[in-house]
Parts: structure tokens; C-alpha cells; sequence
């Protein structure tokens, strides 16, 4: 589906319970097979304890990206690109949705889930600071692991 029904998607939901908690979450995952590398990108906007509304984006690079550096920053760059499509414009459609209900109690996050930890033992870990400051630089929260679920898990289970 296209980004533009992507985004209907997200305030068709949002505009069931506009006093809602939301959360949109961006994360990207890949897997090296035989022949190929897939790469999975999950758009997810959570409405905090009620419910969730999710999709993926496929792309299949045509070898094996075996270098750990080149394959985390690319997954990133893949989930950069969705997050440039929230332009301050759209993300303002979001925000005017639960505007009326802020004293309500009712918020709005992006954020952009990275799959890397920072643990000593995380073959990651040394590229923390790098794709952190990335996704800051964008205008997002970013999460890496154990609290980048959108990455580690949702996306993941899309690239076996």
C-alpha cells in the first residue's frame, strides 16, 4: 500500500479515541539468507493499553550484506526514509487529533526503533552514539534494545 494510505490508516485510527495515549514507532530489522538480505520496516501507532495498528515494508537486497556496520546503518537509512514521510505537516494532522484532549490527559510520540544494544556483550553496542544521534537528528525519540520492540520484534518476525 502507499505511504498516503499508510497514513489514512494511522488517522482513521487515531480518530476512533482521539483522548488516546499514541505512540508512532518506525523500526527497521534485517536478515542475511542464502542469496539475499530482507529488510522489514514496521510502522506501528500504539494507542497506549488500547490497542494497535501496524504494517511492514519489504526490501530485498540482492546479496548477503555480511558486514554488521553497512547492514544497522542501512536498516536505519530504511527507517530514516519512512520517517521523512511524517513531514511537520503530517505529523501537525496527527497532533491536531488529540490537541482538543491534551488537558485530558492524551499525548503524541514518534519514535524510531533501532535495532542495537548497548550491553558490553551486544556485537552492537559500538555503534550506539552513531544511530542514536541519527535518529535525533531527525526529530525522534530513538529506542534501541530491550526497549526498540518495533525493530526486535515486530519487524523481525517478518524477516525469516
Amino acid at each position: 500500500m502507499s505511504f498516503d494510505k499508510v497514513f489514512e490508516h494511522i488517522v482513521k485510527f487515531m480518530r476512533v479515541e482521539p483522548n488516546g495515549n499514541y505512540r508512532l514507532m518506525v523500526g527497521t530489522d534485517s536478515q542475511v539468507h542464502q542469496s539475499h538480505t530482507t529488510f522489514i520496516t514496521g510502522i506501528v501507532i500504539l494507542n497506549e493499553g488500547n490497542g494497535v495498528w501496524a504494517c511492514i515494508r519489504k526490501v530485498l537486497i540482492p546479496r548477503r550484506m555480511l558486514q554488521l556496520h553497512e547492514r544497522i546503518s542501512y536498516e536505519l537509512s530504511l527507517s530514516e526514509e519512512i520517517v521523512s514521510l511524517f513531514t511537520e505537516e503530517r505529523k501537525n494532522q496527527l497532533i491536531d487529533i488529540i490537541l482538543p484532549f491534551l488537558y485530558e490527559g492524551a499525548t503524541f510520540s514518534m519514535e524510531g526503533h533501532i535495532d542495537i544494544g548497548a550491553g558490553k556483550q551486544n556485537k552492537t553496542s559500538k555503534f550506539v552514539k552513531e544511530m542514536v544521534a541519527r535518529m535525533e537528528a531527525m526529530g525522534v525519540e530513538p529506542k534501541i534494545k530491550p526497549d526498540a520492540f518495533v525493530a526486535s520484534s515486530y519487524a523481525n518476525r517478518y524477516t525469516k
